[in-house]
């Protein structure tokens, strides 16, 4: 395992928040067997609207953004053989971090045959926001994984930019001892990273969809680039990435939410099933 980059940024003291889920296939069913939270952070309860064998769960931050100092840990661990899909009820709101930076440290885990989604809805950096994001995907042989994120920089729709603040994103994905996936990027106001053609290029959204499972037929490929012109698809070896640039959160929603509607069924073996909570 590796060492986790020294992304510190002095910071001062706000919440820790925790939460630890498992979830484990037994009598037919994917179960959520543990559900541990420290501070603002949880879930409620675990929902079936695809039936027994897919278990959906909603994870809440009850205080509804994200400040200076503060931390939040996810750790997710799916077992052999179950299927569980993780979304947010809304987007997650970083405020300004004047003070300093904020922190977010996803693990996640499936273990051999099991499938795990993680679809939160958007993420939007207010201005001045300071951010310290690190994601970990760790496979086990056969499992199969989905998630997405769509940032956005500054609310567009008050007429607020993002021009203070910066974000630090780590993200890995291993099968095994086998690194996958590996991606990091800096991205200050102001900068190249931001403004120039090899980053965001003025964009204020960056949407990315990443899955691991059986490699995409090159007609299932076809359609989901034929879903926006701006839409960048890419086949690696046992990795699907996805990625569009553009300035309207919704747009890139339901973009991304066609991506996951096509090639589902191919990677998780179920056909699409919108939750409840992403039209409310």
């Amino acid at each position: 395992m590796r060492d986790e980059p020294n992304n510190h940024i002095d910071s001062p003291a706000g919440w820790l928040a925790r939460l630890e889920l498992e979830f484990a296939f037994d009598g037919g069913a994917s179960r959520l067997r543990r559900n541990r939270h420290h501070g603002p952070l949880r879930v409620q309860k675990a929902l079936y609207p695809e039936g027994a064998q897919t278990v959906h769960a909603i994870v809440v931050h009850p205080p509804g953004g994200i400040g200076a100092g503060d931390r939040l840990e996810i750790d997710a661990q799916v077992g052999p053989a179950a299927h569980a899909f993780l979304t947010s009820p809304g987007a997650a709101k970083w405020y300004r971090g004047d003070d300093g930076a904020a922190h977010q440290s996803l693990r996640l885990a499936a273990g051999d045959g099991a499938a795990l989604e993680w679809l939160p809805q958007e993420t939007i950096y207010f201005d001045g926001a300071r951010a310290v994001q690190r994601q970990v995907v760790r496979l086990g042989a056969g499992a199969r994984y989905v998630g997405c994120d769509i940032l956005c920089f500054g609310r567009q729709a008050s007429g607020e930019r993002f021009e203070r603040g910066g974000l630090r994103l780590h993200a890995e994905i291993w099968s095994g001892s086998q690194l996958l996936w590996y991606e990091q990027a800096r991205i200050d106001a102001g900068s190249a990273a931001m403004n120039g053609p090899f980053g965001l290029d003025g964009n204020t959204v960056c949407a990315t969809l990443t899955a691991v499972g059986p490699a995409l037929p090159a007609a299932l490929l076809a359609q989901i680039r034929a879903l926006d012109p701006a839409l960048g698809a890419s086949q690696l070896k046992s990795v699907f990435i996805a990625r569009l640039l553009c300035g309207d959160s919704e747009h890139a929603r339901r973009v991304m939410t066609g991506v996951w509607q096509l090639l589902r069924p191919h990677v998780i073996g179920r056909a699409a099933l919108s939750p409840r909570i992403w039209a409310t």
